[in-house]
């Protein structure tokens, strides 16, 4: 260990005057071991932006190529290589390409359901048996880890959609962690995202007969009613939530954090204007502002011509009359590209703001996609695949121009190191300076936040 790494895990001193300050401290709630724990803290807390892939990524197009495999398998993609030897991904991805130090790609993501809606649900929960009132991953973190500033800690950007969108009781309610740690949903049509004309954040909107100085005075009205929140547990989470809406609604943070407008023009075109790129330029704002868990559904918007079927874009059946190599808001020719452009434009402008060591971006869809191409009923594609897909990590520690794990020589079946959304959502925790283990329930004993272990060797 280096001497400067040594000083930096040496605990820090107080001060005289520090330590008589416990006396008062403790009378607060603060105690003298928070108190040493905060002080020898030097860590600046972490954030994510987990990006979903609805309807499954083909792993063999993207993160997985197989160029050996017969043509039924490999597809018309050819493999590209990247700023890290030995790793190589599908041509539709240059700019990520370029970026491969930046980021971590798992090749061994598997699990046993081929279900949409069901697979959806397990992966926002990070179980394979996940409870009815499993939290999402994002309430978990927002209860953990919630913002210090005026802005929601936790924020889902694009509703999920379609007949394969999980119930909206496993990721806009909070589970049985309560309201308090729901997110704050923008975005609750296809056409209700920052890359639409007009668009506009309607969340802190009040009715147009009440006035700032009459929202506080019904908050002031509320709160008389309510007496002391804590002498009723069953409505403590209710109130919470009610005061951090009143919190959002008064103040100008949040609102200023939304204004995806104050964006450089030049910036919004490198990311992309489509709803994708546009999103995550929005989860940008956020994270800089404080929020600290976005989630952002990888709609990547239509190709010129096409008309609204689904926000299913990852789901590359042939179904919907466009191949899965065609150029169609349902094909990779399309979908791809826009997501190499915005996911690259996140992760150098996270980068170069020096947000990148402290948020954790996540790139995952429910499921793979099948090794073999087959016809759909318009065209052709390839279908539901869970026993082998891939995930890419980048941000807060994790180590970039990795590779974890690896498939068969089809992408079929996981080779060596499977992982689990058990494993995968504990990782996940872990980056974020979350104990998987930590105990969600009242009791203290029951119901972890995962009962995973980390994959450590990434970070």
């Amino acid at each position: 260990m280096s001497s400067a790494s040594i000083e930096q895990n040496r605990p820090r001193r107080l001060s005289r005057r520090r330590l008589l300050q416990v006396g008062g401290l403790a009378s607060c709630g603060l105690t003298l071991p928070e108190l040493l724990a905060a002080a020898s803290s030097s860590s600046p807390p972490k954030s994510c932006i987990f990006i979903h892939q609805y309807g499954g990524l083909s792993q063999l197009d993207s993160w997985d190529p197989k160029p050996d495999a017969p043509d039924e398998i490999r597809g018309p993609y050819k493999p590209i290589a990247t700023a890290t030897p030995g790793l190589q991904v599908g041509e539709l991805m240059p700019r990520l390409a370029k970026l491969s130090e930046q980021y971590c790609v798992i090749r061994s993501m598997t699990h046993q359901v081929p279900v949409h809606d069901v697979a959806n649900k397990m992966l926002l929960a990070g179980s394979s048996l996940p409870p009815s009132d499993a939290p999402a991953f994002g309430s978990v973190v927002s209860k953990l880890r919630p913002s210090s500033n005026d802005v929601p800690s936790y924020v889902w950007l694009q509703k999920f959609g379609g007949g394969a969108a999980p119930p909206e009781a496993s990721y806009l309610t909070g589970g049985f962690l309560g309201l308090a740690h729901s997110p704050l949903l923008v975005g609750t049509s296809h056409d209700d995202n920052p890359a639409s004309p007009g668009f506009r954040v309607k969340a802190f909107d009040t009715a147009n007969d009440v006035s700032v100085q009459r929202l506080h005075e019904r908050r002031t009205f509320l709160e008389d009613l309510n007496g002391n929140p804590a002498a009723n547990p069953a409505t403590a989470s209710w109130h919470k939530f009610q005061d951090r809406a009143f919190q959002l609604l008064e103040g100008t943070a949040a609102k200023r954090a939304f204004d995806i407008e104050q964006e450089p023009v030049g910036l919004r075109d490198r990311y992309g204007r489509h709803p994708l790129g546009q999103n995550l330029l929005l989860a940008r704002r956020l994270i800089e502002a404080g929020t600290r868990l976005v989630s952002v559904v990888g709609w990547t918007g239509l190709a010129p011509g096409d008309k609204f079927l689904s926000l299913e874009t990852w789901d590359m059946h042939g179904n919907a009359g466009i191949g899965i190599f065609d150029n169609g808001w349902n094909g990779l020719g399309w979908a791809l590209p826009c997501a190499d452009q915005a996911v690259a434009a996140l992760l150098e402008d996270l980068r170069e703001r020096g947000l990148l060591d402290t948020t954790l971006v996540v790139l995952v869809g429910e499921f793979g996609r099948t090794p073999k191409i087959r016809r759909g009923a318009k065209a052709i594609g390839r279908d539901h695949w869970p026993n082998c897909y891939s995930a890419m990590l980048a941000g807060a520690g994790v180590r970039g121009g990795a590779i974890y794990g690896a498939s068969d020589s089809t992408a079929a079946y996981v080779r060596n190191h499977p992982v689990t959304l058990e494993n995968f959502t504990a990782t996940l925790y872990h980056a974020l300076g979350i104990d998987p283990a930590h105990r969600l329930s009242p009791d203290g004993f029951t119901r972890p936040a995962s009962t995973g272990t980390p994959l450590k060797t990434l970070f």
